[in-house]
């Protein structure tokens, strides 16, 4: 597939080829004040309504927030800020702060720079920022907007093995005694040799200055920047480091470790995890259900959706079998998936041409088992291929929003079901994970919430190309692999994972959303607060929409319980869902926004258009309930686990509309549950109508009379889709619930 992306040591050296400089970017000045207080009792009232609607009693309100959020101080969102690929500039952290109280009015949010980007400097910039944006928010008591603080643990293997994934650190306090002396990366060995090696050349870096492309020489010099840090001594209570190195930790278990040994209060959120991009073929999370990688107290929550995709489902498909030897070998394809390693061979046959068979049919298998060597990147067995030619391969077809090249293995629904029976947990019984369920953006804009309105998929979603289709040609040919023979796959490359492998943007593009948020019930709007909701898992995600979700377990021990609850029972246990549909967007920006921030600000930040709600909300269409009944024993299939949906509930959406009803409410019980002697997990899934959204169809796949792919119709983040082009496609938008965990009695009861 032809490279539109561009990897780390081409960046740098495009860098030291065009320009000069040597600067790096400050934390920017954030310019809005708290908001006032009739804007705040207006979201009040708005949710009160609601409650009193659909009958919810309690001293607990909904507050909305994101959790993952990047600003140019993450090494990609600043090669992704170059002009190479049409972007506005630099996106400093006081961005975050703006955006969220005045584009996307947010309650809560946090910045999760990657770790390795943070140098000394960037650290204490964050932190003084995020300080900054919290004093302006008014009364600690009751601000208007609370802001945490973090970074992104960033960890990647070719092999499914040494393969760990994407975690957020976040603290609840912004005091020194309350924080790190300093962030804790994942660099794949030998990343700090290449950028010295590119430090040495700078002959030219004083010869453009004229150019006006000292973008490019800011970033040359944050790499030296980074190379000039020395590395933390291993083996060292990280607390006695000193504060100006860099540390790192290859494993969650050296993570874990790691955070254990400052003492704090922390919550460490996986993410991305179902990503194919990343997590190399056959990846699964039960490498990390051990009691050294995951511990239950700091790591609470998934994020089961970002603007990256949806991780929360699991399939039966999976790129690669065990062959009779024990080897990976390419799966068929079937009627719902189209393994890429099976589309290589394919590829090749529709290129023999003359060939004989038999030499054509054995290329047909070399260039499969090729496809599956390279991992996360088959497309580089044909450097030249269009994305055409790989059709849909490797993606879910019936997922909603799916994240590129789903590993099925690392949905949120494959981690409740599986458990390990060689380890423990703290009640005597076989390790399993419980967590509550999120979702966030993964901006790399600084824009927390982007989620808000399906509008401008460059600007509000991570999709994004170079622009120049000369300047495209060049780079293809500079970082591409040559093709030997047109009528035979090659060999990927090896070696270590950089940032080249980050990028396969003519696919890629086309499951790149605007992102999700997180939902806490919270009994006030301060920092301890919204902190207690998150550590309860009484919380859960939205694709971005504000939906307004309840999930309770209502004969639970002691009484009602809510969701990311737990307990035991000895009967069938009965449930209430109450859920109400997003407020309808109008166009604009309210008056709350453009007297808080200038014109220019408010248009280059939230581009002229800011959450906005009217007074009608969209109806909820229908409630699923997913169950989902963990392993009882060793390799129990997974596929007969997860029951989605176990049950679905349609709700009268046109009552909604003509205002006759609000929301949609239901309840329903397990009647199978005592007789079973299994444990069972609970989620429920508040859909709404169908209503336009970005990215929606994903590679508008062509299918013929017997539903096999033909063609597609890529949404590019290049200069080959319109910049006015969203890629519109009709979705139902829809908020996930927290599980609630119900366990059979089995021992004195205890604590889950």
């Amino acid at each position: 597939m032809r490279r539109r992306g561009a990897g780390f040591a081409a960046f740098a050296g495009l860098a030291i080829a065009v320009s000069c400089g040597d600067r790096d970017r400050d934390a920017g000045v954030i310019e809005g004040g708290r908001r006032s207080p009739a804007a705040l009792e207006r979201l009040r009232e708005g949710q009160e309504s609601a409650r009193r609607a659909l009958d919810v009693n309690g001293d607990k309100r909904i507050l909305f927030g994101d959790l993952h959020v990047h600003t140019t101080y993450s090494i990609d969102a600043f090669i992704y800020s170059l002009p190479l690929f049409g972007d506005q500039g630099g996106h400093p952290p006081a961005d975050a702060c703006d955006f969220a109280r005045y584009c996307s009015s947010l309650d809560f949010f946090s910045i999760n720079d990657h770790a390795e980007g943070l140098t000394p400097e960037r650290w204490q910039r964050t932190l003084d920022s995020i300080r900054q944006c919290n004093e302006v928010a008014g009364d600690p008591d009751d601000p208007d907007l609370v802001a945490y603080m973090g970074w992104e643990w960033t960890q990647a293997a070719r092999t499914p093995e040494a393969h760990f994934g994407h975690k957020n650190v976040i603290f609840p306090g912004l005091d020194d005694a309350e924080l790190p002396a300093r962030p804790i990366a994942s660099l794949p060995p030998g990343s700090l040799d290449r950028a010295r090696a590119l430090g040495l050349v700078r002959g030219v870096r004083s010869v453009i200055p004229l150019f006006g492309m000292g973008e490019y020489a800011d970033f040359l010099w944050l790499i030296e920047r980074m190379a000039q840090i020395p590395e933390c001594a291993s083996g060292v209570d990280t607390r006695e480091l000193p504060p100006d190195c860099r540390e790192n930790a290859e494993t969650p278990a050296e993570l874990f470790e790691k955070l254990g040994q400052w003492g704090l209060d922390t919550l460490v959120i996986p993410h991305g995890l179902a990503w194919g991009l990343h997590a190399p073929p056959g990846s699964t999370l039960a490498n990390q259900l051990t009691r050294g990688r995951h511990v239950p107290e700091q790591q609470r929550l998934i994020e089961v959706f970002s603007g990256h995709g949806n991780s929360e489902q699991f399939r039966s498909w999976e790129e690669l079998a065990v062959g009779p030897d024990g080897e990976a070998v390419c799966r068929e394809p079937t009627p719902d998936f189209l393994p890429c390693c099976w589309q290589a061979g394919e590829i090749v046959r529709e290129r023999c041409g003359d060939l004989p068979a038999d030499e054509c049919e054995a290329r047909v298998v070399e260039a499969r088992r090729f496809a599956l060597e390279a991992g996360t990147s088959p497309q580089r067995v044909f450097p030249e291929a269009g994305p055409e030619e790989w059709l849909d391969c490797g993606q879910c077809r019936d997922c909603f929003k799916p994240a590129y090249s789903l590993r099925p293995g690392e949905s949120a629904q494959y981690s409740l079901a599986i458990a390990n029976f060689d380890e423990t947990d703290a009640r005597g019984e076989p390790l399993r994970f419980r967590w509550g369920f999120v979702a966030s953006s993964d901006d790399h804009k600084a824009q927390p919430g982007t989620g808000y309105k399906q509008i401008d998929r460059r600007g509000f979603s991570d999709a994004r190309g170079v622009r120049s289709p000369t300047l495209d040609g060049l780079l293809a040919a500079w970082l591409e692999d040559p093709q030997r023979d047109p009528k035979r796959a090659q060999p990927a490359p090896g070696g270590e994972r950089g940032f080249r492998d980050l990028f396969d943007s003519e696919r890629v593009a086309s499951f790149l959303y605007p992102g999700g948020l997180v939902a806490v019930h919270a009994r006030g709007r301060d920092r301890g607060s919204i902190w207690q909701a998150l550590r309860q898992r009484e919380v859960y995600g939205t694709s971005g929409p504000r939906i307004l979700l309840w999930f309770d377990w209502l004969n639970g021990p002691g009484g009602v319980v809510p969701m990311g609850g737990a307990g035991r029972a000895a009967v069938s246990p009965r449930f209430r869902v109450r859920a109400l549909g997003s407020f309808v967007q109008q166009p604009g920006c309210p008056g709350e926004s453009t007297r808080g921030l200038s014109p220019e600000r408010l248009q280059r930040l939230c581009r002229g258009e800011c959450y906005h709600p009217g007074d009608t909300r969209h109806p909820i269409a229908s409630i699923d309930v997913v169950r989902v009944r963990p392993q009882v024993r060793p390799g129990e299939d997974v596929t007969l686990l997860v029951e989605d949906p176990w049950r679905r509930f349609d709700c009268d959406a046109e009552a909604q509309r003509a205002g006759r009803s609000q929301g949609c409410a239901v309840e329903f019980d397990d009647s199978g549950y005592a007789e079973s002697g299994r444990d069972a997990v609970y989620y429920v899934r508040a859909i709404q109508e169908e209503t336009p959204a970005i990215n929606g169809a994903n590679l508008r796949t062509g299918f013929d009379a017997q539903g096999r792919p033909i063609r597609i119709s890529p949404c590019y983040g290049d200069y080959r889709t319109a910049d006015d082009d969203d890629c519109l496609a009709p979705v139902q938008e829809r908020a996930w619930s927290s599980p609630i965990y119900v366990d059979q009695f089995r021992r004195a009861d205890a604590d889950l």
